[in-house]
Parts: structure tokens; sequence; C-alpha cells
């Protein structure tokens, strides 16, 4: 039997490749942490995440593939670990990939799935900002869904929860608040305000993506659009 060193070496080694960058190493030695103990919970959701990581940088076919086996196992890891939070935060990372392959019912249910297990997440963990982020982007989308979207929805589907700008405002706020340093949370805070034409705003968020070191493997692609929708920000500001 495996002990429990060998597990944990497994997943530090995938932690640093994960900190380098190396998305398809780290998901191997998750994948090994998995193999040695099946019922280890930090493997199960790190793998999850590790798929979407891959995805997000893949072509569409192996994006799909990957976003729908980060569904499966985070599937696997709430259904085996149901009291811990990143099994939550997984799986709604990854129904929220999934829910972007897909159209009409499939999708207006995945919606609804996204906000349920973000919300769960911090029911567990309340200074989860990763949690917080995907509701601020649950908030902005659903509440910017154009209104003949929103009755179609309601119509045949049942609608979906209500959603604000103002609301997505406040869990990005509170995501910074946990994390000021995450280049992510401000641009999406920036995106949220231009919706909400609140231009000034909208520049302090993209001055702060300039200003902050990249230490995600995609914050250089988060900080050229910054840059080009400060663009029209400023245009907005003359």
């Amino acid at each position: 039997m495996a002990t429990a060193e060998t597990v944990e070496e497994f997943i530090a080694s995938g932690d640093a490749a994960n900190k380098a960058f190396d998305h398809q190493s780290a998901l191997k030695f998750f994948q090994k942490a998995h193999q040695l103990d099946p019922a280890n919970c930090e493997a199960l959701w790190k793998m999850s995440r590790a798929h979407v990581d891959i995805g997000e940088k893949a072509d569409k076919d192996l994006q799909r593939q990957h976003y729908y086996m980060a569904e499966k196992i985070a599937r696997q890891a709430v259904a085996q670990c149901e009291t811990v939070a990143d099994a939550h935060l997984a799986l709604s990372i990854a129904v929220g990939r999934v829910a972007l392959m897909e159209g009409g019912k499939k999708k207006v249910e995945l919606s609804k799935e996204v906000k349920t297990e973000a919300e769960k997440t911090l029911e567990l963990d309340a200074s989860n900002d990763l949690a917080y982020h995907v509701l601020g982007r649950w908030h902005r989308e659903v509440a910017t869904l154009s209104g003949i979207l929103k009755a179609f929805a309601k119509i045949l589907y049942g609608g979906l929860p209500d959603a604000s700008l103002e609301k997505a405002v406040q869990y990005f706020s509170k995501a910074i608040e946990i994390k000021p340093d995450y280049i992510n949370h401000h641009l999406e805070l920036g995106i949220t305000y231009e919706d909400m034409k609140e231009w000034e705003q909208a520049k302090q968020e993209y001055e702060k993506v300039a200003e902050l070191p990249g230490t995600e493997s995609d914050d250089q692609d988060h900080k050229a659009t910054a840059a080009e929708r400060m663009k029209d920000v400023l245009k907005k500001l003359k």
C-alpha cells in the first residue's frame, strides 16, 4: 500500500510543474498520485483543474476532450469528497467550461450548476477568492444576456436565477480583497465596469492589471486584453 508521503510527493511535484506552467506534467503527477490512492481528494480535484488548464490552450477538439474529462473527474471528486471546498470549485469551473460547448437547455442547466457549486464552495471556505470570481462572472454573463435569450430560457427551461452587474462587482471586489495581486480578478472587474459604462473605474482596474507582475500562465494574455480594452475606455473618457 502506498504511503501518504509517496502520494504527497507526486502531488508536490504536480504543484511545482503547475507553478512552472507545465500543465501536462502536472496532470501526469496528479494522475500518479490518484493511481496510488484513488480516495485522495486533492489528487482528484487537481487532476480536474489540470485538464481545464490544458484545455484552455488546446485546439477546439482537444479542448472539448479536456473540458469534459475535467467535468467527469470533478463530479467524482465531489461524490467522494463532499465537504472539500476545492472539489466543488473544480466542478464549478469545469461545468462552466463545458457550458461553453453546449447549447439550449443543457447550457441553462449547467449555468445553474456553476452558480450552485461556487456557492457551495463558499459555504465550505468563505475565503476562496476563485469562487467569488466564478460568481462574479456568472452574474455578469447572465445579467448581460439579451432580453430575447432570457425570455427563451424562461419559457422553455424555467429561466435562470436573478443576476445583476452590481452583484458581479461585489463578487469581483471580494475576490480582490482576498487576493489583490491576482490579475484576472482586476481584468474581469474592469470588464464589468465597462458593461456598466463606469469608464473611470474600468480604467483604474486595467491600470492595475498593467502594474501587477504576472504569476499565472495566462497573465500575459490578460495583460494584452486589458491593454486593448483600455484604448476604448480612454476614448470614452475624452
